[in-house]
């Protein structure tokens, strides 16, 4: 039964990281917290495992959804260029400090998180057209920014590049398709990251890797990485408000779901 349900979290995740370019991880990361608590993994460590394990999962993901979206152009390697080092240092200082939280800031963190964002893409609110990207600095800082909140909720940062880039008038389906590589630095150094923090910590379930556990790594990663091209065809032949809205009524339902478990 735990096979099946990863190997179905893995599909359902992989759709979503080649739709609407966010990893996976707003599905993989409560669900695992869920079925992790349910086999009774230490408390104090079921998040961390699946902070961990989302990160591990999105390496294959993002490959496989980044290599879709590329054929059809929309990947901006300028930007992912741009954001990539300050992604991979947020990344590596919030997996640190992540180590040091306990589940339930964490949760409270994923939930505020995952309720900002639904609302801002709900709300529809237009940026101004003359509004661009920023310079270097501010791209660094941005990526800072996106990796460290990406460590914090075990996310390929789609979450919060999407909207990034969407205030700043990047067209959506590009949006889509940049989020998808930027998943890979992100879910890199963010594995790296748990597999490290993780290394000397006594207590973990046996076949863990510091705090990826890796029969799940193995189902959800083996699977998604066959649905995320599927979801990136989707992305490209539907209209972008469906896929607005249907971006935040995902982090509305995940939201919920993991705030009802802190009582």
């Amino acid at each position: 039964m735990d096979i099946l349900l990863y190997l179905g979290l893995g599909a359902f995740a992989g759709i979503l990281a080649g739709l609407l370019g966010v990893g996976g991880g707003t599905v993989i990361v409560p669900v695992l917290t869920f079925m992790y608590a349910a086999h009774h993994f230490p408390p104090q460590y079921t998040l961390h495992l699946a902070l961990g394990t989302s990160m591990a999962s999105i390496l294959f993901t993002s490959v496989a959804s980044l290599r879709s979206h590329h054929r059809r152009g929309a990947v901006d390697w300028a930007v992912v260029r741009k954001l990539t080092p300050g992604i991979v240092l947020g990344t590596l200082a919030g997996v640190w400090l992540t180590a040091h939280m306990s589940s339930n800031l964490l949760k409270v963190i994923f939930v505020a998180f995952a309720y900002f964002v639904a609302a801002q893409m709900l709300m529809n609110i237009k940026p101004k057209p003359s509004r661009q990207l920023p310079e270097r600095g501010g791209m660094l800082a941005s990526g800072g920014a996106i990796g460290v909140v990406s460590s914090f909720v075990g996310i390929g940062g789609g979450t919060l590049s999407v909207p990034f880039m969407t205030w700043c008038n990047v067209p959506l389906h590009t949006v889509i398709g940049t989020s998808a590589a930027l998943g890979f630095p992100i879910a890199l150094a963010g594995a790296v990251g748990y597999v490290v923090n993780g290394w000397r910590v006594t207590g973990l379930p046996e076949y863990s890797l510091g705090f990826v556990y890796l029969p799940a790594l193995v189902a959800v990663a083996g699977v998604s990485v066959l649905t995320a091209p599927l979801g990136a065809r989707w992305a490209h032949a539907l209209p972008v408000a469906k896929l607005k809205k249907l971006f935040a009524l995902l982090l509305l339902v995940v939201g919920t779901k993991m705030l009802s478990s802190l009582f």
